[in-house]
């Protein structure tokens, strides 16, 4: 399944955040993609390979 990922674009993971929130902000594109969670503010950065893997649908796409 390819999926369409875009800076600001909020997505939910399969696996919630231990805060509770299961929806995150990416606010870096690359070869690794950091996302930020909404509900705490921690932010992670993963390899695009494990994010792909890991990602379970977009929420909301960023505003063009």
């Amino acid at each position: 399944m390819e999926q369409n990922f875009g800076l600001n674009d909020i997505v939910e993971m399969k696996k919630p955040h231990p805060c509770g929130t299961n929806r995150w902000r990416i606010i870096r594109l690359g070869m690794d993609i950091r996302i930020k969670c909404e509900g705490c503010g921690h932010s992670v950065m993963i390899p695009r390979r494990e994010f792909t893997k890991k990602v379970k649908r977009i929420l909301e796409k960023a505003e063009e």
